[in-house]
């Protein structure tokens, strides 16, 4: 993959994508350069009118370009029902779980989750369980790909407390939201090689990218101040959000992607350099770990991974 760009993406040409959070930052670039190599890109948006802002966006840089809107709130189970009951046609070859929220203040989702566990993996657990069919339906090189962050090794999966009831500490609770994103791809990849499925699960995190996750909180806060932080820092030190996506397209495209691999920038150089497999912590391989959260997932979301029950 040494040197890898957007432009080395084979042809999508005749491939459904699914890509939540797509009106923004990576999912948009995600989206643009999947639409753009040929794919048909439904846009997972919470909010329909910056989806089709975004789907205006990536037609003007990519003229021909397949995309349509669908609204998505990954912070409300009935609202990821709904997307993926509304799905249309038979084929769908990726699903990537870009869409996120970090180290918010402590809040909770429509369903009583706490918004971080509930949003950054109960609401793909969801949807993924939901669109399974689906994707093993689809020919060689479907792929389920959720994005995750470095920053999962600040803190491991409690499914004990999931809604984090002992005391809550934003960066912890994202932490652990993103040990789950790994937690489950490598639980979900344990389940397809069981079941002999073409599907393959993988995972990857942009590094340090210029996007609006990092001002989200402060702006939901009113402190400018750190907003203003979190400004320069994407201006100065991050890179774009096109190379903080490579990764991500990387793990949905690439021609060596195996089940439950973890791809992002190496750590060298700023991080901006083509994607690599990337390190990871130790506890989200953890076969008994990724068991105990699969079934705390499915007693909390009520989705059942049926196609794959043994």
């Amino acid at each position: 993959m040494k040197g890898w760009t957007a432009s080395d993406i084979p042809d999508q040409t005749g491939r459904t994508a699914v890509v939540t959070g797509a009106n923004s930052g990576l999912g948009l670039v995600t989206a643009r350069e999947l639409a753009r190599r040929g794919a048909h890109v439904v846009l997972g948006c919470r909010s329909e009118k910056r989806g089709a802002e975004a789907a205006e966006r990536i037609r003007a840089r990519a003229p021909g370009a397949r995309v349509e809107v669908a609204r998505l709130d990954l912070a409300d189970l009935a609202s990821v029902r709904a997307f993926a009951a509304g799905h249309k046609g038979d084929r769908l070859d990726l699903l990537i779980n870009n869409a996120g929220v970090m180290a918010l203040p402590h809040r909770r989702t429509a369903d009583g989750f706490e918004t971080q566990f509930g949003v950054n993996h109960l609401g793909h657990f969801a949807l993924t369980g939901l669109l399974l069919p689906k994707l093993l339906a689809a020919g060689p090189g479907a792929r389920v790909v959720t994005v995750s962050s470095f920053m999962h090794i600040l803190g491991t999966v409690d499914p004990r407390d999931p809604n984090m009831e002992r005391g809550y500490r934003r960066w912890v609770a994202y932490a652990r939201s993103k040990s789950a994103n790994l937690l489950f791809t490598h639980e979900l990849a344990q389940r397809l090689g069981a079941a002999d499925a073409r599907l393959v699960a993988a995972a990857a995190h942009p590094g340090y990218a210029a996007t609006n996750l990092m001002s989200a909180a402060p702006k939901m806060e009113g402190h400018r101040a750190k907003e203003r932080f979190m400004e320069i820092g994407n201006r100065y030190f991050a890179q774009s959000p096109e190379r903080g996506a490579l990764p991500v397209l990387y793990a949905a495209t690439g021609p060596d992607v195996r089940q439950d691999d973890f791809f992002g920038p190496p750590l060298q150089g700023l991080w901006r350099s083509s994607p690599v497999r990337s390190a990871r912590a130790t506890w989200t391989r953890d076969d008994a770990a990724g068991r105990g959260l699969w079934a705390a997932s499915e007693r909390l979301t009520g989705v059942r991974y049926v196609a794959l029950a043994g």
